[in-house]
C-alpha cells in the first residue's frame, strides 16, 4: 500500500489566520483535493460534514477512507478559535462567548434563542475603526479584519450549540444571522460577502439560510452599500443611523463627515430599489443626546420624503458600557420618540435587548480581557 499524501495548506502570515476549508470556493476545494492525489468528490463530502453536520471531527466522517480522514481534516480544518469565556443570561436563552483567535486576538459572538429558532450576532472585525464614542468596540480601535472562515466558524459553532440544546436545554435551529457584533461589516467587505454566500448557499455548499434571515449592518459606507446592492443576494440591510442631522451624527458616527445623513439614506433607498428588501434603520436612544422629539420628527420627515414601504426603524435602548457618560433614554422619552415616528407613517419597533447583565454591548468582554 502506498502512503497517502499529507495535505498542507498555506501557513498563516503574521496576523493572518491559517487558510481553512471555509475560505475556499467550490472549484478551489476540488483543486486542492486533486493537488494532493484525492478525487475531487472528497471536497463535497467535507462540505457536507462541515455545513450540514456541523462537524470537523474525523471520527464523525464515516464515508471517508479511514487512513486518510485524520490527515485530511487536520489539513483543511485548522483550529481557528477557542472559547475563553461564556456567559449566560435570560435563563440560558442567551449565550455570549469570548473567543481567542489563532493570534490570541479576542472577539465576541452572541447566540440568542427565540421560540422555535435561534439568532446569532456575529463579529466581522477584531475591534472597529469607526470610532463611535458610545460603542465599546468603537473605542477599542481596529486590530484586524477576520477572515471569511473565522466568521463562518462562529456560525458553525453556534448552529451546533443550538442544535445540541445548549440554549436552555431544548434543541433549536439557527435560522438567523446578524452582522451586528464587533466591527463594521462593510469595511471587511470581501470576507463578509464570502460569509453571506456560505450562509445562503444550500447544503452541502453552505448553511442554507434564507436571505431574509441574514442582516448586514453598516454605519453608512455608501460605496459598499451600492456594491452590496449589486451582488444579487437580497439580505436585509441595517443602517446604524443614530441621528438624523449631520451636526450630531458627525459626533456620534464620525464616518458621517465623509458620507452625510442624506447620502447614507439615499444609498439605503437605492438598496431597497435594487433588492426589494426593506431596510432597517438602527437608532440607539441615548439620554438627552439624540432622543429629542424634534429629532424623531426630522427623522420621520427624511424617511417619508424618500417614499413609503421601504424602511423600518428599530430604536434601541442603549446598552451602556461601564464608566461611560452615555446611558439609555428615559422610557417615557423612548415612547414619545416612537409615537412621533409612527405619526409620520414610519413602521417602528423597539428592538429587543438581550444580555444586559452579562456585558451585553459588543466589545465589553474583550475590553475586560485586555
Amino acid at each position: 500500500m502506498t502512503d497517502r499524501p499529507v495535505l498542507q495548506m498555506a501557513a498563516p502570515r503574521r496576523g493572518k489566520p491559517p487558510q481553512h476549508f471555509a475560505d475556499l470556493n467550490h472549484d478551489e476545494r476540488a483543486a486542492l483535493m486533486r493537488e494532493h492525489g484525492l478525487p475531487s468528490f472528497r471536497a463535497k463530502q467535507l462540505a457536507n460534514h462541515y455545513y450540514a453536520h456541523l462537524t470537523v471531527d474525523p471520527d464523525d466522517m464515516t464515508d471517508l477512507p479511514a487512513d486518510a480522514k485524520g490527515p485530511l481534516t487536520e489539513a483543511v480544518f485548522p483550529p481557528l478559535m477557542k472559547k475563553v469565556t461564556q456567559l449566560e443570561a435570560d435563563g440560558g436563552a442567551t449565550l455570549k462567548t469570548l473567543w481567542a483567535l489563532h493570534d490570541n486576538v479576542k472577539v465576541e459572538s452572541v447566540l440568542m434563542k427565540y421560540p422555535e429558532r435561534a439568532t446569532l450576532c456575529v463579529t466581522s472585525q477584531a475591534g472597529c475603526g469607526m470610532a463611535c464614542p458610545f460603542c465599546a468596540t468603537g473605542q477599542m480601535g481596529l486590530t484586524r479584519n477576520l477572515s471569511a472562515a473565522e466568521i463562518i466558524e462562529q456560525v458553525r459553532l453556534a448552529a451546533r450549540a443550538a442544535r445540541d440544546g445548549d440554549l436552555g436545554g431544548d434543541p433549536v435551529r439557527l435560522s438567523n444571522v446578524v452582522f451586528m457584533g464587533m466591527g463594521e461589516p462593510l469595511a471587511n467587505y470581501k470576507a463578509v460577502i464570502a460569509t453571506v454566500r456560505a450562509l445562503v448557499a444550500p447544503a452541502p455548499e453552505g448553511f442554507g439560510l434564507s436571505t431574509r434571515h441574514v442582516t448586514v449592518s453598516t454605519v453608512g459606507l455608501v460605496p459598499a452599500i451600492d456594491k452590496l446592492a449589486k451582488e444579487g443576494i437580497p439580505v436585509t440591510l441595517a443602517l446604524s443611523l443614530h441621528a438624523p442631522d449631520d451636526e450630531l451624527r458627525n459626533e456620534l458616527v464620525p464616518i458621517n463627515t465623509r458620507w452625510s445623513v442624506d447620502e447614507a439614506l439615499d444609498a439605503a433607498r437605492r438598496y431597497f430599489d435594487a433588492t426589494g428588501r426593506r431596510v432597517s434603520i438602527e437608532y440607539a436612544l441615548i439620554r438627552e443626546m439624540n432622543d429629542h422629539a424634534h429629532r424623531a420628527d426630522l427623522l420621520g420627515k427624511k424617511l417619508r420624503a424618500r417614499g413609503d414601504g421601504w424602511v423600518h426603524v428599530n430604536p434601541i435602548p442603549l446598552n451602556p458600557t461601564p464608566g461611560s457618560k452615555w446611558t439609555a433614554s428615559d422610557p417615557a422619552v423612548e415612547e414619545e420618540f416612537v409615537r412621533t415616528l409612527r405619526a409620520h407613517g414610519i413602521p417602528t419597533t423597539i428592538r429587543d435587548t438581550r444580555g444586559s447583565d452579562i456585558d451585553g454591548a459588543c466589545g465589553q468582554l474583550a475590553i475586560k480581557e485586555a
